[in-house]
C-alpha cells in the first residue's frame, strides 16, 4: 500500500499521573516533553491527521503545547479511565467532514515510540480490510494499535481503564502484531523516567 491512507492519530495525553505524583506530560524529554516527543514524532510520521486528548491538568498541559497543526480535545470524562479517552478522541474525528480510514492509538508516556515504527504500522494496514495492527509485549498486545473503520463504534463506545484492549482481545483473528523490541516502555513512575533516561545517555 502506499501513502496516503488518511490515518489518523489520537496521542492519548488524559491521565493525572498518580503513580508519578505530577503531571508527567510534561516531565522534560531532550528538548521539549514527554507530550512534546509524542506529538513531534506523530507529526512526522506519513498520519494525516494528529489529535490529543487531555483531562486532567487539561489547561496546564494545553499552555506548555507548542506543536502546531494538531488538534486538542478535552475528555472530561478521564476518571473512568483510558478508554474514554479512545472514545473521546474517535467520536471528534468521526464528526469531520472527512473522516479518516484508520485510527492509529498511542501514548504521550512511551517516549521511543518514533516516526519510523508509527510508519512500520502504517505500512502493513490495509484500509480496505477489517483489521488491527497491534504492538507486541511481553504478555499481551496493545498501543500503539491501528484501527480499521470496522471498530470505529467499538471505540466510541469505550469507557473503561483498559482501553483498547479489551477489543484486540476479543478479535485476535483479525489482529496484526509487530515486535519492534523494548521501544514499548512506558513511564509511569519517577524510577521509570530515570531508568529510561540513565538507558538513553
Amino acid at each position: 500500500m502506499t501513502f496516503p491512507k488518511k490515518i489518523a492519530i489520537v496521542i492519548l495525553a488524559a491521565g493525572a499521573s498518580s503513580r508519578m505524583g505530577e503531571a508527567k506530560q510534561l516531565l522534560p524529554w531532550q528538548d521539549t516533553t514527554l507530550l512534546g516527543n509524542a506529538i513531534r514524532n506523530a507529526k512526522a510520521s506519513h498520519a494525516n491527521s494528529v489529535t490529543v486528548v487531555l483531562g486532567a491538568n487539561a489547561e496546564a498541559i494545553r499552555n506548555e503545547i507548542s506543536e502546531s497543526q494538531i488538534a486538542i480535545v478535552e475528555n472530561r470524562g478521564w476518571a473512568s479511565g483510558l478508554g474514554s479517552s479512545i472514545a473521546c478522541g474517535t467520536i471528534f474525528l468521526l464528526r469531520k467532514k472527512n473522516k479518516p480510514k484508520g485510527i492509529l492509538v498511542m501514548l504521550a508516556d512511551q517516549p521511543l515510540i518514533d516516526p519510523a515504527y508509527l510508519n512500520a504500522m502504517m505500512a502493513v494496514f490495509n484500509p480496505r480490510q477489517e483489521m488491527i495492527i497491534a504492538t507486541a509485549y511481553e504478555d499481551r498486545a496493545g498501543v500503539p494499535a491501528l484501527f480499521s473503520k470496522d471498530y470505529y463504534k467499538k471505540l466510541t463506545n469505550l469507557d473503561d481503564d483498559f482501553g483498547a484492549k479489551k477489543i484486540i482481545d476479543c478479535d485476535k483473528k483479525k489482529v496484526s502484531i509487530l515486535n519492534f523490541g523494548k521501544i514499548t516502555v512506558d513511564i509511569d513512575t519517577k524510577s521509570d523516567y530515570k531508568k529510561v533516561n540513565k538507558d538513553l545517555s
